[in-house]
């Protein structure tokens, strides 16, 4: 792999920033070597059926980004090319879950006006706990109350282990998990 170098221009001096490039276009995957406003992001093209970026695959989905101008890049070859803030200079990486026909808004519904027959876990694809409802009448309301609330809070999903569908800018549910794999910076303190 070549690590060539890349500037960002000024009236006064040059930055040296790392970059990997291939010719015409940088082939960056991330945004770590240029800071916030040196660059822009177009937004990810959403499909209207799984509120998704369109490409996503393994979970991850990519987005053109253009340099600002007067952002150069030093070619292998040693000769440089300037952006003018009109063409793609790298992609960038955005999150994109796994979905299927299974809606946020529609479970919600479910639970809270025909949760006490058990509708939501028949639509979820739980029969068995459905059934159960519906002969027990929600367990009582007890459970189509507990039902709701795990339901509003996303902690029930679809059985098939898909996420809800849910608005790609709407209340989305992201989960946080500390584990022995996780990286914990040491505390500096002031």
């Amino acid at each position: 792999t070549v690590w060539p170098v890349c500037f960002i221009t000024s009236k006064t001096s040059w930055v040296v920033k790392p970059w990997r490039f291939t010719p015409f276009i940088c082939s960056e995957r991330s945004n770590e070597h240029l800071r916030p406003g040196q660059y822009i992001c177009k937004s990810p093209i959403i499909n209207d059926a799984t509120q998704e970026p369109e490409n996503c695959k393994d979970l991850i989905a990519w987005v053109e980004c253009l340099p600002a101008p007067n952002i150069s890049c030093l070619l292998p070859n040693g000769t440089k090319y300037k952006f003018s803030g009109d063409e793609v200079g790298f992609n960038k990486s955005v999150p994109c879950r796994n979905v299927s026909v299974y809606s946020y808004k529609v479970a919600v519904a479910l639970s809270l006006f025909l949760g006490w027959l058990g509708a939501d876990r028949f639509y979820l694809g739980y029969p068995a706990l459905g059934l159960l409802k519906f002969c027990t009448v929600g367990f009582c309301g007890i459970g189509s109350l507990v039902d709701f609330m795990l339901i509003s809070m996303q902690i029930v999903g679809p059985s098939d282990g898909s996420d809800y569908i849910v608005d790609y800018y709407g209340a989305r549910l992201v989960r946080l998990a500390i584990t022995n794999e996780t990286y914990r910076r040491t505390q500096i303190s002031p």
